[in-house]
């Protein structure tokens, strides 16, 4: 077509690549005899063997795909990952492993990709499908967990971060305190969670928020031992109000519940109103993430920066993903960011009514 035309192939290229190096009128001339002869432009298999990028970025989930359309926490951490890309022509590929059920499934999704790198949200330490993702030899970032990595990391403390929401209901007199917890294992299992199963949690999120809270409340003087905690292998509406069913049945004489999502705390807040409990007056209620839906619902709660977290683990990954394909060193220090979060008091904690302080 270059020949055809009369020009050089670099100004073909650049009709499609770099237009603003060309005339209107040139390019105009290019694109038409380009549509004349059926070509639609650079084939992107080609330009990616010479570029070493394919423009596209993997998001590992170890969830359905619907659910990062549907948890409030993973729709704000997709909307900053996006944002992260603005200008940088990458797409957002979605890996959606699951929840462990089926171990052959996810790796085998993890290598068909076709990503220039991964990020990996919030997997467990022993999953096998961040084996896969390191097999590739791909740039990757891990957000939120597992914690303790030797990869490049971006989340917050979760035990630090869920002190507040303890120390309310301790510092509003509640001394009998329950705690709704997402899962701990990749092996699923939906009930009381005891300490030989928060001990050996591979979940260290979910973990971190439950020993932080049983840290507060056992300074306080309340035996942790004596704290139900009840936990639920997914993290939808009907399983949280499912799982405050479970615990608030079976310990009724419980003034407060702590959760570890604000999708938990929905969960007690339904539960309760269906049983006839005023929130706060007959039950307080905690929540964490920090969604919309909380503040406009006035939970009491621990906002993470979830949109900020999203851009931060993006803008790490395309750093390192630039570097890959210049063949820059790879840093000697791995990249580590672990962002603040803030209490957001709310109005579902009060004083235990009167007669159940004790």
């Amino acid at each position: 077509m270059a020949a055809d035309l009369g020009v050089s192939r670099t100004t073909v290229s650049n009709a499609y690549n770099h237009p603003d190096q060309l005339s209107t009128a040139l390019r105009t001339k290019i694109l038409a005899a380009a549509e004349a002869r059926g070509y639609p432009g650079p084939d992107p298999a080609a330009r990616s063997l010479r570029t070493r990028r394919v423009g596209s970025i993997g998001v590992l989930l170890t969830e359905q795909l619907s659910y990062a359309f549907e948890d409030h926490a993973s729709v704000d951490f997709l909307a900053g990952l996006a944002e992260s890309s603005y200008g940088t022509e990458n797409s957002l590929t979605l890996v959606p492993v699951g929840s462990g059920d089926d171990l052959a499934a996810g790796p085998e999704l993890i290598h068909r990709a076709v990503v220039d790198g991964f990020i990996v949200y919030s997997v467990a330490a022993d999953d096998p499908n961040l084996d896969a993702v390191r097999s590739r030899g791909v740039p990757m970032v891990v957000c939120d967990q597992p914690y303790d990595t030797d990869l490049p990391y971006v989340g917050i403390d979760d035990a630090a971060a869920i002190t507040p929401a303890a120390e309310a209901l301790v510092h509003a007199g509640h001394r009998r305190i329950g705690v709704l917890a997402k899962r701990l294992t990749r092996i699923r299992h939906d009930g009381p969670v005891d300490g030989h199963l928060l001990d050996d949690a591979t979940l260290h999120v979910q973990r971190g928020r439950i020993t932080g809270a049983l840290d507060v409340f056992a300074a306080a003087g309340i035996d942790p031992a004596g704290v139900p905690v009840v936990a639920r292998h997914h993290n939808d509406h009907a399983t949280a109000v499912d799982a405050a069913r479970e615990l608030l049945t079976a310990h009724p004489d419980l003034t407060a519940v702590l959760c570890t999502t604000d999708s938990m705390a929905f969960g007690v807040l339904a539960y309760a109103r269906s049983q006839g409990k005023s929130v706060p007056r007959d039950l307080s209620v905690t929540g964490f993430d920090g969604v919309e839906l909380a503040r406009t619902r006035g939970l009491t709660t621990v906002a993470q920066p979830n949109k900020a977290k999203g851009a931060a683990a993006g803008a790490m990954l395309g750093e390192l993903i630039d570097a890959h394909a210049a063949d820059r060193p790879i840093p000697l220090k791995t990249p580590r960011k672990i962002l603040p979060t803030s209490f957001l008091p709310g109005a579902t904690v009060a004083n235990p009514a009167p007669g159940r302080e004790i």
